[in-house]
């Protein structure tokens, strides 16, 4: 919290901060506005929302300085992760919701999406970076925007377009990472590919089975791998995971990129040892690596998913009750904080105190359930009671204004 300290003005807000991300790495089953601010012993959850929807501070201040937290413990062999995650919501007034497609529940939902930048490296992994994506049908109607606090003028920017932007800016601030991995959104248009290899940055990015590429010709990347020679395959691992080593079968067959190059792009084929399932990367290094360099950021891109279930498991990533612009981009901050907390300390146990033959190394789920037993706050009966009351006057009202909409919809 120290490092973040010279992003308030006043000491009231840096205080409620302090407040707000303790019960995000508290063991609540749920965490939003009421819970978090029971937690913090406060008589009505007034004051929290005032932090995350009036208060005066900069929720990007703050996002800032989280990477340099996050590096200082993670920063050797690391990779640059970006991927999308959606939350499921009701109604059209929440920032940015439509019906779309979200990972989170694998088909087309009305859902909100988010794009986050994840660094990767071998001793752990957090989010350093989000940006919410704002459909077009947002984009197109000013007063819709303006409703939801969406700042004026805001240029409607792709998944992949927002990604760029956040790689971009991670790498003007001297965050340290040779190559950058993504999943087929951010793979098979350009936008990505084209701001990393202006920047002589590598890229392993997936990309979809018919994607174009051009080797003496224009091929789809299932046309091309179906042309490599049974000796070019090589078994190699994409690292470790629950099961111990992921190995797969990989070919690499060099294509033709803009400037005209070939040895430094390349279309890097996975093929599953036992159902023969292909998958595709696309490869770009400024100067020759081996193939087991590629394939070892290529499965650097699963971390993604550990870190947005431990987000949203441990600090509540997706629990937010916001509507606005200003609010989502606050939440979503200080969850980011939060967890980066647990996974670097996590991560420093596991470099300075090996753990014993018996046991497991400690991991970012043991240390929240931890660190959350240690800081848990303990409240009399009347301020349980107290919250009792205001939850059955609260819903009670809510049902109320629920049948006089209903009544006044009646013709």
């Amino acid at each position: 919290m120290s490092r973040i300290a010279s992003r308030f003005a006043r000491v009231e807000p840096r205080r409620r901060i302090g407040l707000l991300v303790t019960g995000l790495l508290s063991d609540l089953p749920r965490k939003n506005c009421w819970t978090l601010a029971e937690h913090a012993g406060d008589a009505t959850p007034h004051c929290t929302q005032h932090l995350l929807h009036r208060a005066k501070w900069d929720a990007d201040r703050v996002r800032d300085d989280i990477p340099a937290y996050v590096v200082q413990h993670l920063h050797d062999d690391a990779v640059l992760v970006v991927d999308e995650t959606g939350g499921l919501r009701k109604g059209t007034s929440t920032v940015g919701v439509q019906r779309q497609y979200t990972g989170t529940a694998g088909r087309v939902e009305n859902a909100q999406v988010g794009v986050c930048l994840v660094y990767s490296a071998a001793r752990g992994h957090a989010a350093i970076d989000r940006a919410l994506y704002i459909p077009r049908s947002w984009t197109d109607d000013p007063d819709r925007c303006r409703s939801a606090g969406i700042p004026d003028g805001l240029a409607f920017a792709t998944k992949p377009q927002s990604a760029a932007q956040m790689v971009e800016r991670a790498l003007d601030a001297g965050t340290p990472a040779r190559r950058v991995t993504g999943d087929e959104v951010h793979g098979d248009t350009p936008h990505l590919r084209a701001a990393l290899e202006q920047r002589r940055t590598g890229h392993v990015l997936a990309v979809s089975s018919t994607h174009v590429v051009t080797q003496a010709g224009r091929f789809q990347a299932r046309a091309l791998a179906a042309r490599v020679p049974k000796r070019a395959w090589q078994r190699l691992s994409a690292g470790a995971g629950a099961k111990g080593e992921r190995y797969y079968d990989w070919a690499q067959v060099d294509i033709q990129g803009t400037s005209g190059q070939p040895d430094l792009w390349s279309l890097m084929v996975r093929r599953n040892r036992r159902t023969g399932e292909l998958a595709f990367h696309r490869c770009f290094s400024p100067h020759p690596v081996p193939m087991s360099e590629l394939v070892r950021v290529a499965g650097r891109r699963w971390t993604v998913e550990e870190t947005f279930q431990a987000s949203t498991g441990l600090t509540g990533l997706d629990e937010h009750q916001f509507r606005r612009w200003t609010s989502w981009h606050r939440w979503v901050t200080l969850a980011m904080l939060a967890h980066a907390f647990p996974a670097v300390t996590a991560a420093t146990e596991r470099h300075d105190r090996p753990a014993r033959d018996d046991l497991i190394p400690l991991t970012g789920n043991e240390i929240h359930h931890l660190f959350a037993a240690l800081i848990g706050p303990v409240h009399g009966l009347a301020h349980r009671l107290r919250w009792s009351h205001w939850r059955r006057r609260h819903q009670a009202r809510t049902r109320q204004c629920h049948y006089w909409r209903q009544a006044a919809l009646q013709p």
